[in-house]
């Protein structure tokens, strides 16, 4: 049972060990009832904390915080007033902080060497080495469309210096466990932590009373406890031992009672108020006992016999049944629920009365059943037990469930959530979760935590209370359960119980069974596993925040369902996944949780055990030497990490700060201490480097948690300082600066900082560090004579700029840079000229940065008030002309003052990055001229005149300005180039705010048509194409040839488009060579089929391609091709012209025209080119010189007309492509001269094999004779097969023409001539018979002369045999040729091949007359006839066994019968099968069977008869009937059969309709009806689908 209580309350005597979070220092607490754990602290870090403590005492405002002198002091008190402050006029006009007078006032002569750091530069840019006049970077920059980049806002850091400590995991001198429970890093095996989970103490005094010898004499062996504000034990003699927190026996209950007699207590229980206790028994009794009164019982529930359990007014336990649960139903002593071993459970309600005598008891059965009586049963039940239950305790929150008596029960198969009052009610059913494993140990436990009133202080819950909730888990599966109440009127909660949802909201699997549960806390649960580990979870992530192996502890745990549930382990089925492998033993009884304690009974004591909470952790640690590691767990419990619930802090962030900073920063001082060796006491040394680095590292990040900087710097930084080992102190430091943790640092700190940088040479890691320091803290001359001397200037601008506020005193220092005169040498003015160059080339980015309002070079955002002063100081500084700003021209004789100094000086040093910058600054709408600030008179009045100047200079004057200072000689044609592009750019972009007279816009635009380098060409017209957007030159035509001399052809082309001059803006595409795709794209556009040009406009255009022909196909030749083919096929021939002394350009562009390779992009347009026979013909030429093997595919796809034979014959015979032009000469109807040039060519092949093979032992090539004579074979092959198709082609022709035979052609059939196709096969064969015949002579002669071992390069056999299988195919082709097919089962007489046949005979006669070589010939036509004639035959056989495969398949399946639509006779309506027919059925079939019948079936499956086709609904045939003799029977006896109800065989038609035989002869017609009788084989029709 959990009883939970107010979580704010404690037990009575027991201090509250909440509290020592506070105390935690004092070694001599009470850690048990029985007394401390009797550990002395050793003398070491502990004692360090406590001098620490006792130094602090009576300090009430004791701080480590210092003052610092200077403007360190001052910023950390004014920082916050400062950020919140508006800034206005007066603000802005005020003179800031005091500055030295000069940027060189303060510092040493800056060394004449070369940055050792190699920094950067702070622009992507790459600035030349200026020697002198500066001069443009490369075009190919864009520098208009760049934008210039700090280093430090470009990349993060990038510094050499490993990674922080800060972030490293922490170690000690000794092992942290620590720093593997912060930072778990998996299945790693980590030491166990120093302090102990729970801290448990044996009860010895009441383990003494209860588990000693005496005692279990006397009271028996305890079996279960209950705790309350008493602790309860139940013994195994019937009695209660009531003790109290003292561990003192108050009360013993049950001697002299009946409860001695009803065995041991099995379950035990607590009321809500303390006063009543209520036991359960072995035997099934429960009594309740009034604690002040415990001679005789409350209330006696007896238990029931069994012959009276099914009796309907009697419900209870039954007797021998033990119960197991019980527990009190809210605030009553006399409603009590309570379960038992055999799967019952039962509430009990006893009304008022005097006495235990005077009350009735009302009990009512809630779950399970009765056992049921000793008969026998048809369907044995599931065996079932209780293995979990508790009612709903009360909260200090009200809850309507509290009136409704809820309680929740476990069995091996559902949760069940039960409300008893006012009658029993299910709530709530939930079964067994699928992720419980199969066969795995059977383990049930569950515990409710009520609603309880939530602090105002806890910000966690936003609810004045918290939900009722429960935990459960079957097996390892662990589950939490809300309990909602729906929202309902309060006129219906009048009438019936509040409704409940019951809303599981998490699930967690453990690695082994669970066995019991219990609430530490409304955040916290505890659970004991079947292994005995003790696990604490953490309530609203079900993560595991502790565990512990209770197993030393012997928890007292009972066998109590085994034998209940044995069916269900001991019949173990592998198919059955609801079966278990074993059953837990019960662990419930025997531990409890009460008020955030633990309660445990054990077989022989009783422990109580309380977490430990942050304090004892923390201890923990300094007691073992890890103070690092108590640092830091100390920082996370400060920073809300971890589980706040388990370890006892409090939610809200401000008590959890209050109550661990003080004891944070005390354990900061001890371990500083102990660290650096001052513990005389203990007579420790310093620690090592790393030991130092890493408790630095602690220190830091427990600093910056508690945000108390000053004990950092004042305190931690102090020690490290006095020990001289303050660089180990300023290396972490450095990843604090990296990561923006810290910005602030003390001027004594800062200055030991820039040492340690500047003594490891690290001046570039040095500069960047400083720009992420608040520079109001800094000692402006220190830092500026150090940025300086190691010419930091991003630093350096940076520190100026946030901490003075002054924008060009190093602006100006950085430009006259290299106009030191102190170095004379030549070599000393060289390196400081490329130095000047380097740190110069910073301005760019710095006018960028402060032009666009960010701070530089970090690229933060700037304020707005600070950044509209900065702008205006720098443009005051750039382009005022006031006396301040003069200086004399030394160049000059006349020693005149120049204006406007700094922006001549720096437009000489760059004057392209100057204006690229420029371009980024006027994107900022500052230039706009509606500055806000200028708004007031007293705003005005309180400004400098340089900041109003500032502020009132906009694009305008910037760019009048720009025109009248770059101007030659000074600036020369590339300064002046590149001012125009300027202005022409930002010109169009701000024309609202610029405005320039024409004659300058036509200079400029002049100007730029007049570049001089091409590097900058594409710029200049890009420029031009600004300008054009928003100028409009007044002579435009006059401009043309300016723009075509620049070759500006994007502009040229807009102004002929607009002017719709389209064959001048041809022309300039064909003169633009650098953009070929857009000539294609032109002509295209222009002479679409939807295009708007006139005619005239159309051949104009046709003119300027055929003038420019040759330059069109060398931009490209196939898109040339496709680009006219698509939109004008009529110029091919000019095209094709241009190409006449190019053979292979002209192959090229006809295959891309008439073959094209893949898709162009002009594919959808409609393809207007008919195929000129002429370029048909050329192509096929062609084709024969550059693509030969091509040839065939490609006339074979043309149609007939497409090609003139006597154009193309020559170039195929040629080129040796006989096979295309025997198919060119068949297409021309010229079949004969085909063949005859095909015989030819076949014979000229024959002769060329038997030459190959009568000279191959002669050839020097005699290796790849065999490769050749193959390719002489392939060769035969391909053109015998054009023959037989050529031949094939003819003969058909000829049959689709020939009609009834006319008297020529009979006469021609008497006389056996041949007609032209036959002449046609005649030839053919009897040249492939020559070639055959004249091959196999050869190898024969050769076989003949050569010995049987010489070495033969030609495989003779396979020459023979391919030749041989050629004229088989021969003569097969002729065959199909020649064979006329059947029709109408008459075949047609056909002598076509006889004739071609015996003609052959008689040529072969005349040019063979010996029979030996007509055998040969004779042989091979044979062959082909019986190779023909062997196909067929197997064909014939493969088909004919198919056919009966599936005829006689068919043929099983219709004998087969049907399966009746129905159990009913059609006719009688009666049962004829299936249920229910009676037995008469059974003992025919029987008979049936014995008598030899085919599996003795009464039905008769009959087939349809109505002819081949029949669909089952016409006539049917009884194909079989099993009671042959009742077919036998007359006419009388089928009537007497028929009065017995015997109807006789039933008939089944493949309608699926039945029938008894006697039904369906009586419903046939009578003049219809058959003389049936003596007939086996009789025919019936379904009369219901006729």
């Amino acid at each position: 049972m959990s009883t939970a209580q107010n979580e704010t309350d404690i037990g009575p005597d027991e201090p509250d060990t909440d509290t020592r979070g506070a105390q935690y220092l004092n070694t001599d607490n009470d850690r048990s009832i029985s007394g401390s754990r009797g550990v002395e602290p050793p003398t070491s870090i502990v004692e360090i904390l406590e001098d620490v403590r006792q130094e602090e005492q009576g300090e009430e405002d004791r701080t480590f915080r210092t003052k610092f002198s200077g403007a360190y002091g001052n910023i950390l008190n004014q920082e916050e007033e400062e950020s919140s402050k508006v800034i206005n006029g007066d603000v802005l006009a005020s003179p800031g902080k005091e500055r030295p007078s000069s940027a060189d006032g303060s510092l040493s002569i800056p060394d004449d060497t070369p940055s050792i750091q190699n920094s950067i530069l702070s622009s992507s840019a790459k600035y030349p080495h200026l020697s002198g006049r500066g001069h443009s970077p490369s075009p190919s920059l864009r520098p208009f469309d760049r934008r210039f980049q700090a280093r430090l806002s470009q990349s993060p850091l990038n510094s050499p210096r490993p990674t922080s400590p800060a972030f490293l995991t922490a170690h000690s001198r000794h092992p942290s466990a620590l720093s593997q429970l912060v930072h778990d890093s998996g299945d790693v095996d980590t030491p166990d932590a120093p302090w102990e989970v729970v801290r448990w103490t044996k009860l010895r005094n009441m383990s003494g009373q209860a588990f000693s010898e005496i005692g279990k004499r006397k009271f028996g062996r305890p079996t279960c406890i209950a705790v309350s504000a008493s602790i309860a034990l139940g013994t195994s003699k019937g009695m209660i031992l009531i003790f109290d927190y003292h561990q003192t026996l108050q009360t013993i209950i049950g001697p002299g009672t009946q409860a001695v007699e009803s065995g041991a207590v099995t379950s035990i229980t607590f009321s809500a108020d303390h006063f009543a206790v209520a036991g359960g028994h072995a035997n099934g009794a429960i009594f309740t006992w009034d604690t002040t009164r415990p001679a005789k019982p409350l209330l006696q529930i007896p238990s029931t016999d069994q012959s009276r359990v099914h009796a309907s007014d009697h419900d209870g336990h039954v007797s021998g049944a033990a119960v197991l649960h019980i527990g009190f139903l809210g605030t009553r002593h006399t409603a009590i629920v309570s379960a038992d071993d055999k799967g019952m459970a039962f509430s009990h309600f006893a009304s008022r009365g005097m006495g235990a005598f005077a009350r009735s008891t009302r009990t009512t059965r809630i779950l399970g059943r009765y056992p049921e009586p000793s008969l026998a049963v048809t369907r044995p039940k599931k065996p079932s037990s209780v293995l979990a239950f508790a009612p709903l305790p009360l909260g200090n929150a009200m809850l309507a469930a509290d009136d409704m008596g809820l309680v929740a029960m476990l069995t091996p198969y559902l949760l069940v959530i039960v409300s008893t009052i006012p009658l029993a009610q299910t709530q709530h059913k939930a079964s067994r979760p699928k992720e419980v494993a199969a066969h795995s140990t059977m383990s049930a436990a569950l515990a409710w935590f009520p609603a309880m009133k939530i602090s105002p202080d806890d910000t966690a819950v936003h609810a004045p209370s918290s939900l009722a909730k429960l935990v459960y888990s079957w097996s390892n599966i662990l589950t939490v359960l809300d309990v909602h109440e729906a929202d309902v009127s309060e006129e219906s909660t009048k009438d019936k119980s509040p409704e409940l949802q019951f809303k599981p909201r998490k699930r967690w699997k453990a690695d082994e069974a669970i066995v019991a549960i219990q609430w530490l806390s409304r955040s916290v649960l505890s659970v004991i596993t079947v292994s005995q580990q003790l696990i604490i979870l953490e309530d609203s992530m079900l993560q595991v925040t502790d565990s512990s192996d209770m197993i030393k502890k012997h928890i007292y745990h009972v066998d109590l369902f085994s034998q209940q549930l044995s069916q269900l382990v001991e019949k173990l089925d592998e198919e059955d996944t609801s079966m278990h492998g074993v059953v837990a033993d019960a662990f419930y009884m025997s531990f409890k949780a009460y008020k955030g304690r633990l309660f445990l009974l054990g077989f022989s004591d009783v422990s109580m055990g309380t977490m430990s909470n942050w304090a004892d952790r923390l201890l923990s640690l300094m007691e073992e030497g890890n103070f690092i590691g108590a640092i830091e767990l100390a920082t996370s419990y400060y920073n809300g990490e971890g589980d706040k619930a388990t370890v006892g802090l409090p939610e809200d962030d401000a008590s959890r700060h209050s109550v661990v900073q003080e004891k944070l920063t005390e354990m900061m001082s001890a371990s500083l201490k102990y660290a650096f060796g001052r513990n005389q006491k203990a007579g420790t040394s310093k620690l090592g480097d790393r030991q130092l680095e890493e408790l630095a590292t602690a220190c830091f990040n427990a600093c910056l948690s508690i945000e108390d900087v000053d004990f950092l710097f004042d305190g931690v930084y102090t020690w490290y300082s006095e020990d001289q080992v303050e660089g180990l102190f300023l290396h972490i430091l450095e990843g604090y600066i990296t990561n923006g943790s810290i910005k602030i640092l003390p001027p004594s700190v800062l200055k030991d900082l820039v040492g340690h940088f500047v003594e490891g040479g690290r001046d570039s890691e040095l500069e960047e560090t400083l720009c992420l320091l608040n520079p109001e803290t800094m000692d402006i001359d220190q830092i500026t004579s150090l940025c300086k001397t190691h010419r930091l200037y991003d630093a350096l601008f940076y520190v100026w700029n946030q901490a003075l506020g002054d924008y060009t005193t190093i602006l100006k220092d950085l430009l006259y840079l290299k106009e030191d005169k102190n170095h004379d040498t030549g070599s000393d003015r060289n390196s400081l000229r490329t130095v000047s160059a380097n740190s110069t080339s910073k301005v760019f980015p710095y006018l960028s940065y402060i032009l666009t309002g960010r701070i530089y070079p970090t690229g933060e955002a700037m304020e707005e008030a600070k950044a509209t002063m900065a702008k205006a100081e720098i443009y005051d500084f750039l382009f005022s002309s006031g006396k301040r700003d003069t200086v004399v021209n030394e160049s000059s004789p006349s020693k005149t003052k120049l204006s406007l100094p700094h922006l001549r000086h720096i437009l000489k040093l760059d004057s392209s990055s100057f204006l690229s910058m420029l371009n980024e600054a006027f994107e900022d709408s500052f230039l706009n001229g509606s500055n806000e600030i200028l708004n007031g008179e007293q705003r005005i009045a309180g400004l400098s005149e340089e900041q109003r100047f500032g502020l009132s200079v906009n694009r305008q004057f910037i760019i009048s300005i720009l025109l009248e200072v770059i101007l030659p000689p000074d600036f020369d044609e590339e300064d002046i180039i590149y001012l125009d592009m300027f202005v022409a750019r930002n010109i169009a972009k701000f024309s609202q705010f610029v405005l320039l007279p024409g004659s300058t816009l036509q200079r400029v635009m002049v100007e730029l048509c007049t570049y001089s380098s091409e590097e900058t060409a594409e710029d200049c017209q890009l420029s031009v194409e600004y300008l054009l957007s928003v100028f409009q030159p007044p002579d435009l035509p006059s401009m043309i040839p300016i723009l075509s001399d620049a070759r500006f052809y994007r502009i040229i082309k807009l102004i002929y488009s607009s002017e719709r001059k389209y064959a001048l803006l041809l022309t300039t595409c064909f003169e633009d060579r650098e953009n070929p795709q857009a000539l294609f794209d032109c002509i295209a556009d222009f002479l679409k089929p939807n295009s708007e040009l006139s005619p005239k406009q159309i051949e104009e255009i046709h003119n300027v391609v055929i003038e420019h022909a040759s330059e069109l196909i060398e931009a490209g030749l196939t898109h040339a091709a496709s680009t006219i083919d698509a939109f004008a096929p009529e110029l091919h021939t000019f095209l094709l012209g241009t190409l006449s002394n190019d053979d292979n350009a002209q192959f090229q562009y006809l295959r891309e025209v008439l073959e094209p390779s893949e898709p162009t992009k002009y594919a959808n347009t409609t393809r207007r080119t008919s195929l000129n026979q002429n370029f048909v013909e050329q192509y096929v030429r062609l084709l024969c010189d550059y693509d030969p093997h091509h040839v065939n595919d490609y006339i074979a796809n043309l149609q007939t007309g497409d090609l003139r034979l006597e154009s193309v014959l020559p170039a195929l015979e040629s080129s040796g492509i006989i096979d295309a032009a025997v198919v060119v000469m068949a297409r021309e109807g010229k079949v004969r001269q085909a063949i005859d040039r095909l015989t030819q060519y076949l014979r000229t092949l024959g002769g060329a094999l038997i030459g190959l093979l009568d000279g191959v032992h002669e050839t020097p090539d005699a290796a790849n004779a065999q490769e050749t004579s193959d390719d002489l074979v392939k060769s035969l092959e391909k053109y015998i097969r054009i023959g037989a198709w050529v031949c094939q082609s003819q003969t058909k022709s000829v049959a689709n023409t020939k009609g009834k035979a006319t008297a020529k052609s009979r006469r021609s059939l008497a006389t056996n001539t041949l007609s032209m196709d036959e002449e046609l096969w005649l030839d053919l064969v009897d040249s492939v018979v020559q070639v055959t015949r004249d091959v196999g002579d050869a190898l024969e002669s050769r076989l003949d002369t050569e010995s049987a071992t010489a070495y033969h390069p030609i495989n003779s056999s396979k020459v023979l045999s391919s030749l041989r299988t050629m004229v088989q195919e021969t003569f097969t082709a002729l065959l199909t040729a020649t064979t006329v097919p059947q029709s109408n089962d008459v075949r047609q007489k056909d002598h076509s091949f006889l004739r071609i046949f015996r003609a052959f005979l008689d040529r072969v006669s005349l040019s063979s007359p010996s029979i030996s070589n007509l055998r040969a010939v004779l042989s091979a036509i044979f062959s082909a006839y019986s190779y023909e004639e062997s196909l067929l035959d197997l064909a014939n056989r493969l088909l004919d066994k198919d056919l009966f495969v599936h005829v006689a398949e068919v043929s099983s399946m219709r004998r087969r019968g049907w399966r009746p639509l129905g159990q009913l006779c059609e006719g009688c309506g009666k049962r004829v099968w299936g249920s229910g027919v009676g037995g008469g059925i059974w003992s025919a079939w029987v008979e049936a069977s014995q008598n030899g019948g085919a599996g003795g079936s009464q039905i008769a499956a009959t087939r349809p008869s109505a002819g081949p086709n029949s669909n089952g609904k016409g006539k049917a045939v009884a194909s079989k009937e099993v009671d042959m003799a009742e077919m036998e029977k007359t006419a009388e006896s089928e009537l007497e059969e028929r009065k017995r109800g015997n109807l006789g065989p039933l008939i089944v038609f493949a309608c699926r309709h039945v029938f008894h035989r006697t039904c369906l002869q009586s419903m046939e017609p009578r003049g219809d009806e058959p003389d049936r009788e003596g007939k086996e084989d009789l025919e019936f029709s379904c009369p219901l689908c006729i």
